[in-house]
Protein backbone atom coordinates (compact mmCIF):
# COMPACT_ATOMS: atom_id res chain seq x y z
CA UNK A 1 0.00 0.00 0.00
CA UNK A 2 1.48 3.53 -0.69
CA UNK A 3 2.11 6.16 1.99
CA UNK A 4 -0.59 8.46 0.72
CA UNK A 5 -3.26 6.45 0.64
CA UNK A 6 -2.50 4.73 4.06
CA UNK A 7 -2.64 9.14 4.99
CA UNK A 8 -5.86 9.42 2.92
CA UNK A 9 -7.47 6.43 4.84
CA UNK A 10 -7.14 7.03 8.39
CA UNK A 11 -7.62 9.76 10.72
CA UNK A 12 -4.40 9.67 13.04
CA UNK A 13 -1.55 7.49 11.55
CA UNK A 14 1.21 5.87 13.69
CA UNK A 15 4.83 4.64 12.09
CA UNK A 16 7.88 3.46 13.29
CA UNK A 17 11.47 3.91 12.06
CA UNK A 18 14.35 1.37 12.59
CA UNK A 19 18.04 1.11 11.02
CA UNK A 20 19.96 -1.72 9.39
CA UNK A 21 22.66 -3.39 11.39
CA UNK A 22 26.61 -2.57 10.42
CA UNK A 23 27.83 -5.89 10.25
CA UNK A 24 26.33 -9.83 9.47
CA UNK A 25 26.43 -10.95 13.33
CA UNK A 26 24.04 -7.91 14.28
CA UNK A 27 21.73 -8.86 11.58
CA UNK A 28 19.38 -11.51 13.40
CA UNK A 29 19.30 -8.80 16.32
CA UNK A 30 17.74 -6.24 14.11
CA UNK A 31 15.46 -8.58 12.53
CA UNK A 32 13.99 -9.31 16.10
CA UNK A 33 13.81 -6.04 17.14
CA UNK A 34 11.97 -5.18 13.69
CA UNK A 35 9.82 -8.05 14.22
CA UNK A 36 8.61 -6.96 18.11
CA UNK A 37 8.22 -3.54 16.49
CA UNK A 38 5.91 -4.85 13.72
CA UNK A 39 4.03 -6.52 16.30
CA UNK A 40 2.34 -3.59 17.42
CA UNK A 41 0.55 -2.92 14.37
CA UNK A 42 2.06 0.48 12.81
CA UNK A 43 0.65 1.50 9.51
CA UNK A 44 3.92 1.63 8.18
CA UNK A 45 7.38 1.03 9.33
CA UNK A 46 10.53 2.92 7.96
CA UNK A 47 14.14 1.25 7.36
CA UNK A 48 17.18 3.91 7.13
CA UNK A 49 20.25 3.19 5.35
CA UNK A 50 22.89 4.14 7.42
CA UNK A 51 25.46 6.81 7.48
CA UNK A 52 26.94 7.04 4.46
CA UNK A 53 25.04 4.50 2.64
CA UNK A 54 26.96 1.65 3.41
CA UNK A 55 24.30 -0.82 4.99
CA UNK A 56 21.58 -0.61 1.79
CA UNK A 57 21.81 -4.46 1.24
CA UNK A 58 20.58 -4.74 4.65
CA UNK A 59 17.92 -2.37 4.38
CA UNK A 60 16.65 -3.86 1.34
CA UNK A 61 16.55 -7.05 2.66
CA UNK A 62 14.98 -5.82 5.89
CA UNK A 63 12.09 -3.56 3.88
CA UNK A 64 11.10 -7.28 2.34
CA UNK A 65 11.14 -8.94 5.38
CA UNK A 66 8.59 -6.35 6.49
CA UNK A 67 6.70 -6.88 3.39
CA UNK A 68 6.19 -10.54 2.67
CA UNK A 69 7.07 -12.09 6.49
CA UNK A 70 5.46 -9.34 8.79
CA UNK A 71 2.80 -7.78 6.07
CA UNK A 72 3.38 -4.14 7.42
CA UNK A 73 3.90 -1.51 4.44
CA UNK A 74 7.58 -0.74 4.23
CA UNK A 75 9.19 2.58 3.91
CA UNK A 76 12.69 1.84 1.94
CA UNK A 77 15.32 5.13 2.39
CA UNK A 78 17.36 5.66 -0.79
CA UNK A 79 20.28 8.31 -0.30
CA UNK A 80 22.43 9.93 -2.41
CA UNK A 81 25.28 9.49 -0.62
CA UNK A 82 27.44 6.06 -1.93
CA UNK A 83 24.88 5.89 -4.52
CA UNK A 84 25.98 6.80 -8.38
CA UNK A 85 23.58 6.38 -11.46
CA UNK A 86 23.56 2.66 -11.40
CA UNK A 87 23.17 1.98 -8.30
CA UNK A 88 20.52 3.98 -7.71
CA UNK A 89 18.91 2.00 -10.80
CA UNK A 90 19.59 -1.68 -9.32
CA UNK A 91 18.44 -0.42 -6.41
CA UNK A 92 15.24 0.55 -7.73
CA UNK A 93 14.90 -2.21 -9.69
CA UNK A 94 15.25 -4.19 -6.79
CA UNK A 95 12.18 -2.53 -5.18
CA UNK A 96 10.32 -2.66 -7.46
CA UNK A 97 10.88 -6.34 -8.24
CA UNK A 98 9.87 -7.07 -4.25
CA UNK A 99 6.71 -5.22 -4.78
CA UNK A 100 8.01 -1.97 -2.51
CA UNK A 101 5.78 1.04 -3.73
CA UNK A 102 7.48 3.94 -1.02
CA UNK A 103 10.54 5.17 -1.17
CA UNK A 104 11.99 8.33 1.23
CA UNK A 105 14.39 10.01 -0.81
CA UNK A 106 17.49 11.44 0.66
CA UNK A 107 20.92 13.34 0.14
CA UNK A 108 21.83 11.56 3.31
CA UNK A 109 24.78 12.87 5.64
CA UNK A 110 27.97 13.85 4.43
CA UNK A 111 31.32 12.19 5.61
CA UNK A 112 33.13 14.22 7.60
CA UNK A 113 36.01 15.98 5.19
CA UNK A 114 34.17 14.95 1.98
CA UNK A 115 35.73 16.24 -0.62
CA UNK A 116 34.49 13.86 -3.91
CA UNK A 117 31.68 14.04 -6.53
CA UNK A 118 28.21 12.84 -6.04
CA UNK A 119 25.69 11.82 -9.52
CA UNK A 120 23.37 12.79 -7.34
CA UNK A 121 24.48 16.12 -5.44
CA UNK A 122 21.04 16.99 -4.24
CA UNK A 123 17.73 15.17 -3.09
CA UNK A 124 15.92 16.83 -5.37
CA UNK A 125 17.82 15.04 -8.42
CA UNK A 126 17.23 11.82 -6.50
CA UNK A 127 13.80 12.15 -6.25
CA UNK A 128 13.32 13.38 -10.16
CA UNK A 129 14.98 9.66 -11.34
CA UNK A 130 12.30 7.45 -9.08
CA UNK A 131 9.51 9.91 -10.34
CA UNK A 132 10.49 9.00 -13.78
CA UNK A 133 11.23 4.77 -12.82
CA UNK A 134 7.75 5.23 -12.21
CA UNK A 135 5.55 2.97 -9.74
CA UNK A 136 7.20 4.38 -6.47
CA UNK A 137 5.41 6.89 -3.60
CA UNK A 138 7.96 8.78 -3.18
CA UNK A 139 8.92 10.75 0.20
CA UNK A 140 11.28 13.51 0.74
CA UNK A 141 12.62 14.76 4.47
CA UNK A 142 11.85 17.87 5.60
CA UNK A 143 13.37 20.52 8.60
CA UNK A 144 11.24 22.25 10.87
CA UNK A 145 14.05 24.95 12.16
CA UNK A 146 15.85 24.52 8.67
CA UNK A 147 18.50 22.43 7.20
CA UNK A 148 21.61 22.98 9.53
CA UNK A 149 23.39 24.07 5.94
CA UNK A 150 20.64 26.33 4.81
CA UNK A 151 21.71 30.27 5.89
CA UNK A 152 17.97 31.02 6.91
CA UNK A 153 14.39 28.38 7.35
CA UNK A 154 13.33 30.29 4.38
CA UNK A 155 16.58 29.40 2.18
CA UNK A 156 15.82 25.70 3.16
CA UNK A 157 11.76 26.36 2.52
CA UNK A 158 12.64 27.53 -1.17
CA UNK A 159 14.93 24.28 -1.59
CA UNK A 160 11.85 22.02 -0.28
CA UNK A 161 9.52 23.65 -2.96
CA UNK A 162 11.71 22.69 -5.49
CA UNK A 163 12.13 18.91 -3.89
CA UNK A 164 8.45 18.71 -4.19
CA UNK A 165 7.70 20.12 -7.68
CA UNK A 166 10.17 17.25 -8.57
CA UNK A 167 7.70 14.20 -7.63
CA UNK A 168 7.87 13.95 -3.39
CA UNK A 169 3.75 12.58 -2.82
CA UNK A 170 4.59 13.68 0.74
CA UNK A 171 7.27 14.89 3.55
CA UNK A 172 8.75 13.64 6.59
CA UNK A 173 10.44 15.81 9.09
CA UNK A 174 13.10 15.85 11.19
CA UNK A 175 12.32 14.71 14.82
CA UNK A 176 11.59 18.56 16.92
CA UNK A 177 11.34 18.66 20.39
CA UNK A 178 8.63 21.84 20.20
CA UNK A 179 5.42 21.19 18.34
CA UNK A 180 5.01 25.19 17.84
CA UNK A 181 7.97 25.46 16.11
CA UNK A 182 6.44 22.98 13.44
CA UNK A 183 2.94 24.16 13.43
CA UNK A 184 4.65 27.76 12.54
CA UNK A 185 6.85 25.67 9.56
CA UNK A 186 3.59 24.20 8.42
CA UNK A 187 1.76 27.39 7.89
CA UNK A 188 5.34 28.56 6.05
CA UNK A 189 5.38 25.89 3.54
CA UNK A 190 1.71 26.17 2.94
CA UNK A 191 1.96 30.11 2.11
CA UNK A 192 5.39 28.96 -0.33
CA UNK A 193 3.18 26.42 -2.10
CA UNK A 194 4.32 23.46 -0.76
CA UNK A 195 0.98 21.45 -0.44
CA UNK A 196 2.04 17.72 0.07
CA UNK A 197 1.07 15.74 3.41
CA UNK A 198 3.89 16.31 5.95
CA UNK A 199 4.66 13.48 8.77
CA UNK A 200 5.68 14.34 12.33
CA UNK A 201 8.68 13.11 12.93
CA UNK A 202 9.37 12.18 16.52
CA UNK A 203 12.19 11.08 18.73
CA UNK A 204 12.19 10.12 22.04
CA UNK A 205 15.11 10.75 24.07
CA UNK A 206 16.12 7.56 26.08
CA UNK A 207 19.73 8.41 25.59
CA UNK A 208 21.19 12.36 27.24
CA UNK A 209 24.77 10.90 25.59
CA UNK A 210 23.51 11.13 22.25
CA UNK A 211 21.18 14.00 22.61
CA UNK A 212 23.58 16.36 20.91
CA UNK A 213 25.16 14.62 17.91
CA UNK A 214 21.40 13.75 17.12
CA UNK A 215 20.50 17.94 17.43
CA UNK A 216 23.41 19.16 15.39
CA UNK A 217 22.25 16.82 12.48
CA UNK A 218 19.01 17.53 12.26
CA UNK A 219 18.94 21.01 13.61
CA UNK A 220 16.88 21.12 16.23
CA UNK A 221 16.76 23.10 19.23
CA UNK A 222 15.82 22.34 23.08
CA UNK A 223 13.26 23.35 24.37
CA UNK A 224 14.10 25.45 28.15
CA UNK A 225 11.59 22.61 29.73
CA UNK A 226 13.15 19.63 27.84
CA UNK A 227 16.36 20.77 29.21
CA UNK A 228 15.73 20.82 32.58
CA UNK A 229 14.56 17.32 32.31
CA UNK A 230 17.40 16.05 30.53
CA UNK A 231 19.43 17.54 33.71
CA UNK A 232 17.64 16.37 35.96
CA UNK A 233 17.14 12.73 35.14
CA UNK A 234 19.67 12.57 32.20
CA UNK A 235 22.56 10.47 34.12
CA UNK A 236 19.64 8.38 35.55
CA UNK A 237 19.39 5.76 32.44
CA UNK A 238 15.63 4.01 33.85
CA UNK A 239 14.37 7.61 34.98
CA UNK A 240 15.63 9.42 31.52
CA UNK A 241 14.14 6.35 29.66
CA UNK A 242 10.49 7.16 31.01
CA UNK A 243 10.58 10.92 31.21
CA UNK A 244 11.91 10.94 27.28
CA UNK A 245 8.75 8.75 26.52
CA UNK A 246 6.58 11.02 28.56
CA UNK A 247 7.61 14.10 26.82
CA UNK A 248 7.29 12.20 23.42
CA UNK A 249 3.87 11.18 24.36
CA UNK A 250 2.69 14.71 24.88
CA UNK A 251 3.85 15.89 21.88
CA UNK A 252 2.36 13.31 20.02
CA UNK A 253 -1.15 14.05 21.85
CA UNK A 254 -0.84 17.52 20.91
CA UNK A 255 -0.05 17.49 17.72
CA UNK A 256 -2.97 15.11 17.00
CA UNK A 257 -5.36 17.12 19.05
CA UNK A 258 -3.67 19.87 16.58
CA UNK A 259 -5.09 18.01 13.10
CA UNK A 260 -1.58 16.60 12.70
CA UNK A 261 -2.84 13.35 10.91
CA UNK A 262 0.38 11.07 10.92
CA UNK A 263 3.41 10.94 13.45
CA UNK A 264 6.39 9.26 12.81
CA UNK A 265 8.47 7.86 15.76
CA UNK A 266 12.47 7.30 15.63
CA UNK A 267 12.22 4.43 17.80
CA UNK A 268 16.18 3.73 17.66
CA UNK A 269 14.96 -0.40 17.60
CA UNK A 270 14.42 -0.23 20.93
CA UNK A 271 10.27 -2.18 21.11
CA UNK A 272 10.41 -1.18 25.36
CA UNK A 273 10.06 2.55 23.72
CA UNK A 274 8.07 1.69 20.32
CA UNK A 275 5.57 -0.49 22.82
CA UNK A 276 4.90 2.11 25.56
CA UNK A 277 4.75 4.61 22.89
CA UNK A 278 1.77 2.88 21.58
CA UNK A 279 0.48 1.78 24.81
CA UNK A 280 0.21 5.53 26.01
CA UNK A 281 -1.68 6.27 22.95
CA UNK A 282 -4.26 3.43 23.59
CA UNK A 283 -8.06 5.18 22.38
CA UNK A 284 -6.12 7.77 20.38
CA UNK A 285 -4.62 5.95 17.32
Amino acid sequence: MKITEILQSKNAVLSFEVFPPKTDDKFEDVVAAVDKIAALAPDFMSVTYGAGGGTSEYSAAIAEHMKDELHVTPLAHLSCISSDRADVAAKLARLKASGIENILALRGDLPKDFSGNLDYAYACQLVAEIREAGGFCIGGACYPEGHPESATLYDDIDNLKIKVDAGCDFLTSQMFFDNDAFYSFLCKIREAGIYVPVIAGIMPVTNAKQIKRMMSLSGSTLPARFRRIIDRFGSDAAAMTQAGIAYATEQIIDLYANGVKAVHVYSMNKPNVAAAIRANLKGIV
